[in-house]
């Protein structure tokens, strides 16, 4: 029997918004799926940029869709930004919160003083995604940048996917506060940066990690820039354009539907000549044009064919848009 992607790995950690579920609901197959992970033997870690919500509130969700998981099963940019901050600032420290009550009272718990006004002169601003954040918070948070305090934030992502379709993330109150202080730029914790897959690495004990998300510029990126493996499915913010879009070090090692892809064998594009080949699909260039040669008619032979085009578009200057054009049954 031909391995599976999650063979070679003993921790899967995966994204939560567009991964696992879409606001309220699941990804279809995705309670399935990780029932099925955990089967195998591999470790099941969640890994958020979402510091809206507690790690106990969070699982209290995943377990009303089906899932099993606590809150040591969780891991937010929250929590990694009150660890950082915790080893980084002088115990005491006053720090402006815009962000939820969960950013609050981590903040409080590892010993800082914290406040929502400016005039307070504290020493550091941290930001974290509200949903429903007061602007007057926004402007207290510049003016304090403005007179000195330290700027953090604990992800950076423009944007999450719901069931509803996209909405503005954390990037977008970070560019509220920004247009006040150009061009300062925060320091940040979650994906793609550093702190997060660090500290979710050091929490596992992984050697053979795997991260699944639906980004490519926080999932992705932040799996590449920690030597681990990394699996994009199509089931959130990212489609077939990001992916033929991501520059060298920003592509991912594997493709799927969804997050099942891990049970299967890896998708492998090999390059024949002037063409690339994955499964029974074919892209190759006729005249300085991309061709495809594949079964479009599931979805499966449209990701065999979207693998192949994306080798062969990486390899060649060629214009991939008709061939993107093909393959309707992915976003």
């Amino acid at each position: 029997m031909t391995a599976r992607i999650i063979d070679a790995h003993d921790v899967a950690f995966f994204d939560l918004d567009g991964v696992i579920y879409l606001g309220p609901i699941a990804v279809p197959g995705a309670v399935e799926g990780i029932r099925d992970v955990t089967a195998s033997g591999a470790r099941v870690m969640f890994v958020t940029n979402n510091a809206a919500r507690s790690a106990a509130v969070v699982a209290e969700h995943l377990n009303s869709l089906g899932f099993v998981a606590g809150p040591d099963d969780l891991i937010t940019s929250a929590q990694v930004a009150a660890g950082v901050l915790a080893e980084t600032l002088t115990e005491g420290s006053l720090i402006l919160v815009a962000g939820t009550q969960n950013l609050v009272d981590l903040l409080a718990e590892v010993g800082f003083r914290t406040t929502d006004s400016a005039d307070d002169n504290p020493d550091a601003v941290v930001q974290g995604y509200s949903p429903n954040i007061p602007w007057a918070l926004l402007d207290e948070a510049g003016i304090a940048v403005q007179r000195g305090a330290t700027w953090y934030a604990t992800n950076d992502d423009a944007t999450r996917p719901t069931d509803r379709g996209l909405v503005a993330g954390l990037g977008a109150q970070l560019a509220v506060v920004g247009m006040t202080v150009r061009p300062r730029k925060p320091i940040v914790f979650g994906k793609p940066h550093a702190p997060m897959l660090d500290f979710a690495v050091s929490h596992t004990g992984a050697e053979r990690p795997i991260f699944v998300g639906d980004r490519i510029d926080t999932d992705i990126m932040g799996a590449n820039r920690a030597g681990m493996k990394s699996l994009l499915v199509f089931t959130g913010a990212h489609g077939k354009h990001d992916l033929l879009a991501a520059g060298p070090g920003d592509r991912p090692n594997y493709i799927g539907a969804d997050l099942r892809a891990l049970l299967e064998p890896a998708r492998v594009a090999t390059q024949e000549g002037h063409s690339w080949r994955c499964g029974a699909a074919r892209a190759q260039l006729h005249d300085g044009r991309i061709q495809l040669d594949a079964d479009l008619a599931t979805q499966a032979g449209q990701l065999d064919a979207l693998w192949a085009l994306a080798n062969l578009s990486w390899a060649t200057d060629a214009d991939p848009a008709d061939s993107l054009a093909q393959l309707d049954q992915l976003h």
